[in-house]
């Protein structure tokens, strides 16, 4: 037999399941769903990496041909597809670099830099923007639009990238013939770099500049 005791703690538990034993569930049951949606995201992506990361692989394969060169049909087609299905992220966009490679190789500048831009204007991560100005700029450059690929290397750079990028502008002011601005570039590449590093090319390129002012 159930005492008074036992039938007012039943009736204290009955009214707090009321008011919260439904709530508890309710929030138990979203927690659970947000767990499982966030599992399923993240298989997702995962999915997604690895479908990215083969097909860039047959995008770099496609190379591999008897004669050298690359088949343009295929990289054409898998560049597509990268972009098509994988747009924005960093495979697609390590695709767009290496288009733009082939393309220089086949003499298709407007090609190349149409690719690089692609990349530069909406980067997946601060390595691919860099990698996507400096090549960018090259491909002005050997369109002779020098002035053009220097006002792309205007501005701050990572110290990572400080050396190539002040090189690079080197190079270019160089081939405008402001030798004094060049030289300084040249200088200030060096000094990005550590000592054992700042030998060979850099350093011909900033000898040769001492020797057409002496």
């Amino acid at each position: 037999m159930v005492s008074r005791t036992d039938d007012d703690e039943l009736a204290v538990f009955k009214d707090w399941w009321q008011r919260n034993g439904k709530p508890l569930l309710a929030g138990g049951a979203l927690a659970l769903i947000v767990v499982l949606g966030w599992q399923g995201w993240q298989k997702h992506q995962a999915n997604q990496a690895q479908g990215a990361s083969m097909l860039y692989q047959q995008l770099l394969e496609s190379a591999l041909t008897p004669s050298g060169q690359p088949d343009a049909a295929k990289v054409a087609a898998l560049a597509g597809q990268l972009k098509s299905d994988f747009g924005g992220t960093q495979y697609a966009q390590y695709g767009s670099l290496f288009v733009a490679k082939v393309a220089v190789e086949s003499g298709k500048l407007e090609d190349a830099a149409s690719e690089l831009r692609s990349v530069l204007d909406k980067p997946a991560n601060e390595t691919l923007g860099e990698l996507a100005r400096q090549r960018l700029a090259r491909v002005l450059s050997a369109q002779d639009k020098a002035d053009e690929a220097l006002k792309l290397l205007e501005g701050d750079a990572d110290q990572a990238y400080l050396a190539s990028r002040e090189e690079l502008k080197g190079d270019l002011l160089v081939k405008l013939g402001r030798t004094d601005d060049a030289h300084a570039a040249y200088l200030k590449a060096k000094g990005a770099l550590a000592e054992e590093a700042a030998v060979g090319g850099l350093q011909m390129k900033i000898d040769d500049l001492a020797k057409g002012d002496a």
